[in-house]
């Protein structure tokens, strides 16, 4: 059978990429060629799988959407179709305002687009997934939606509830990513500390990375997006006394601001996170927090921004990514609140909290130098290995630059770095004879 190709181009966060990966194994077990945000389409299908979260990313989106309807109309390209977030939130908007693209589907409905194509759905495959990234790692979604009502987020529109992925399949998914060789394993959700509430009636994220922890051939585990409201604790002791979870974790706190966590809604307080900090520092030394923060929230004044940087300076964070805030319709923000912070004041704090991180990471990151770190490879390039510890989660955070120094290393496996120098974010080291 003559195979035809799919280009499909992922845009937004890794949860995107998993339902990606996805249907990528599908298209390719239904006789497709494939290929994942290639620098050129092939010519003949293309799918868009595009982010709905915030201004910048939904521009992002359209934009791709935009070059490739412009293809199809020089004839470089035969079908155009869009799924993901944006197609699942303007579905109405975008079919009148780019009729160019063949159809649209929502997040949850690729089922459709198979059918659609005269495909089959594969159903006792719908775990199974066409790995993009280097075949050491991979992102594990653990669940999908939330019920967290926060102000400015239109998650909970598109995606809908928290639904938590059974223990079994998860665990089972991992086994058999195992067995391909992956090692290192990215867990993800938009709120994993919820994990269970809706399957089992109380939080079992702590007894599912126990689970996970336990199967033979999972070398690391990193926890992302966790929420600071009921953080559940006894995730720290895990944290701490298991090898192979990383002393990692991605907590998106926001603000510090009593007034701007209120408005935002966020059901936590300026005291409680200053604690729960102390906490996590403290119940798992050595721990590295990545966090994200939002400047420009309606009702951040001067005072409330000093705060926000005062938290910043005292927390240290390993890492931290902030944005501005922008208004998404249909959220309680935007029907509550006038988006009453200037553009050009939400840029200068922006620099301003960025400009204090650069610091901060520089001074932790010169703290790492001659230590010596368990370092996994993820590529070559020029006259270095490129790898990371486990305080480093791929794409977002900083990298080690090992020296070649005419040593021949393997990709995906580990080696004890000795770091030798460092600057704002990542790491230079060798490996010692």
């Amino acid at each position: 059978m003559n195979q035809r190709t799919v280009d499909l181009i992922t845009m937004g966060c890794s949860k995107n990429l998993v339902d990606s990966e996805k249907l990528l194994y599908q298209l390719e077990k239904n006789g497709f060629e494939v290929f994942h945000n290639p620098k050129n389409t092939h010519g003949d299908i293309a799918i868009v799988n595009t982010c709905g979260f915030i201004n910048d990313a939904k521009e992002e989106s359209i934009n791709i959407i935009l070059e490739l309807c412009m293809a199809k109309e020089k004839g470089k390209l035969n079908r155009l179709f869009v799924v993901g977030c944006l197609s699942e939130r303007f579905f109405k908007e975008l079919n009148q305002e780019i009729p160019q693209v063949d159809k649209y589907y929502g997040k949850f409905n690729y089922d459709a687009l198979l059918r659609d194509l005269g495909k089959t759905v594969f159903k006792d495959c719908s775990n199974l997934r066409h790995l993009t990234t280097p075949h050491h790692y991979a992102y594990i979604k653990i669940s999908e939606g939330c019920d967290r009502q926060c102000a400015y987020c239109a998650i909970p529109i598109i995606t809908g509830a928290h639904k938590s992925r059974s223990m079994e399949e998860i665990v089972d998914e991992v086994k058999l990513l195992v067995g391909q060789g992956v090692k290192e394993f990215q867990i993800i959700a938009q709120e994993l500390t919820y994990y269970g509430l809706d399957l089992y009636r109380e939080r079992k994220i702590a007894e599912l990375i126990e689970r996970i922890s336990d199967i033979k051939g999972v070398e690391w585990i990193r926890l992302h997006y966790a929420y600071p409201n009921q953080f559940p604790e006894n995730l720290l002791s895990v944290m701490r006394e298991r090898d192979n979870v990383c002393k990692y974790l991605d907590i998106a706190l926001q603000h510090i601001s009593n007034k701007v966590l209120a408005n935002m809604q966020r059901h936590t307080t300026k005291e409680y996170q200053y604690e729960l900090i102390e906490k996590l520092r403290s119940e798992v030394p050595g721990i590295c927090l990545r966090t994200t923060l939002m400047v420009g929230f309606p009702g951040e004044g001067d005072a409330e921004f000093q705060e926000l940087m005062d938290f910043t300076r005292w927390a240290r964070f390993e890492r931290m990514g902030a944005f501005m805030y922008s208004e998404e319709e249909g959220t309680d923000a935007a029907r509550k609140f006038k988006d009453s912070v200037s553009p050009d004041v939400k840029e200068s704090r922006l620099s301003d909290l960025m400009d204090l991180q650069e610091e901060i990471s520089s001074e932790i990151c010169e703290t790492r130098i001659g230590k010596t770190l368990k370092t996994i490879i993820d590529r070559k390039e020029g006259d270095y290995y490129i790898g990371r510890t486990e305080y480093d989660s791929p794409e977002v955070d900083g990298e080690v630059l090992i020296k070649t120094g005419g040593k021949r290393l393997q990709k995906g496996n580990f080696y004890p770095v000795t770091i030798t120098d460092a600057n704002e974010f990542d790491l230079l080291g060798e490996i010692k004879k």
